[in-house]
């Protein structure tokens, strides 16, 4: 009977563990829209196609899925150096970066205020491995004005990489663009 007693209290301990806030999956949801304005001329770097859409409206995240060991994320391509997608200093350290440099920007909530500035982290796929430098965030927050360049707020799962990430990660050229991949803290 002790053995009974002693089995019906952990298990009402699990079953009360189990439903604290702390055991629950942590779901990123939106925080809000911002609406398309019509860029002005010579705007949005040198994809137009890319721009916000006058009266359309775009999600924001302030938060982005849970890092672990392993993170899932989209890699894509981003430009870090003046007169490219680096339309602004890099946000970490107020400079350009070449883009021959393992290089990234993080999406907001992954950028996380600025605490992981100049820290390293591990891009993964291909079946290969890539240390590169967070230097930028990726805003997920705002987007759609001239603080932006007129682009639309990034996703929430976002790993903007300098060309010298792709190249490493042994991705063809003609495939450069968006990539699944997974990344941790260095």
């Amino acid at each position: 009977m002790r053995n009974l007693s002693l089995g019906a209290f952990l298990l009402v301990i699990l079953l009360f563990s189990s439903n604290s806030s702390e055991a629950r999956i942590y779901v990123c949801k939106p925080s809000g829209k911002v609406k398309g304005k019509k860029p002005p001329p010579d705007h949005c770097n040198e994809d137009d196609s890319i721009c916000c859409i006058k009266g359309r409206y775009y999600t924001t995240y302030k938060c982005s899925p849970p890092v672990s060991g392993s993170t899932n994320a989209i890699l894509n391509l981003n430009g870090f150096e003046k007169g490219g997608d680096g339309y602004k200093p890099s946000k970490c350290d107020n400079k350009y970066h070449s883009d021959d440099t393992p290089v990234v920007a993080l999406s907001t909530g992954w950028y996380n205020g600025g605490r992981r500035c100049l820290n390293n982290i591990t891009i993964s796929a291909n079946g290969r491995n890539v240390e590169a430098m967070v230097v930028d965030e990726c805003d997920s927050a705002m987007g759609c004005d001239a603080d932006h360049d007129y682009l639309p707020p990034c996703d929430n799962n976002i790993v903007g990489a300098s060309k010298a990430v792709w190249k490493a990660l042994g991705v063809p050229l003609e495939d450069w663009g968006e990539l699944d991949i997974t990344w941790s803290d260095a």
